[in-house]
This record gives structure tokens, C-alpha cells and sequence, in this order.
């Protein structure tokens, strides 16, 4: 489960940004995944859960937000969002030689802190 590897890096370059900012604790982290990034969204939620014991993000809550896949066609000159990942094709005119222009993220995009625990927002 290389999910649980992705976690333990997401923590660790959270953690490492929530310590520059003198935070006391992590409270939410957002990320992209595009579809095509090749992770399972429920596996990595798992990881994330288990990675993030024993440092400033245990008991955070891993808000993902899911990125479509999106190509662009160099033909038609417009990109397409498709509806399965099975196909690169433009689904327009049938080119073979389109871009991937979205979807392959797997991005920390921001977090909510507390840099002092007696606080409550």
C-alpha cells in the first residue's frame, strides 16, 4: 500500500510547515488528487490516520478534494474533461496525441492551524 508512504510524506511536509509557523497543532489539511495520480483516496484517508499519530496533525482532519481529468487536443485545440480514465483519446475528433492538462495532482494545497490550544478557531 503505497498510500500509506504517500501519508507519512504528506505528514512530515505538513508537520515541518506547521513547526515554521510555531503551531501548536494541526487541525485540517487539504489536498488535491487528480484521478490519474494513481492513489486510492480511501487508502491514503487510512494512511493519513495512522501516519499522522504521535505528531502535531494526530486527530487532523485530510480534506480531499477530487481533480478530473482533463486533456487538451492539439487538433482541436480545446480541452475535454473525460469521463473515464480508460481513454486519452479526444472525444471530439478521435486524435490519439492529446496532453494530460489536469488530473495527475497530488498537492498540499493549505492547512488550518492552532498556535495555541486555547484557542478555538
Amino acid at each position: 500500500m503505497h498510500e500509506l508512504s504517500i501519508a507519512m510524506n504528506l505528514i512530515e511536509l505538513a508537520e515541518g510547515a506547521a513547526r515554521s509557523a510555531h503551531a501548536e497543532h494541526v487541525r485540517l489539511v487539504r489536498l488535491r488528487l487528480g484521478v490519474f495520480a494513481g492513489v486510492v483516496k480511501e487508502a491514503l484517508l487510512f494512511g493519513y490516520d495512522i501516519a499522522a499519530k504521535g505528531t502535531l496533525l494526530e486527530g487532523s482532519l485530510l480534506e480531499i478534494e477530487d481533480v478530473p481529468l482533463v486533456i487538451y487536443c492539439p487538433q482541436c485545440d480545446r480541452k475535454y474533461e473525460l469521463e473515464s480514465i480508460q481513454s486519452l483519446w479526444c472525444p471530439c475528433c478521435g486524435h490519439h496525441d492529446t496532453d494530460i492538462y489536469q488530473g495527475l495532482e497530488l498537492e498540499l494545497t493549505s492547512m488550518e492551524i492552532v498556535e495555541h490550544e486555547n484557542e478555538t478557531a
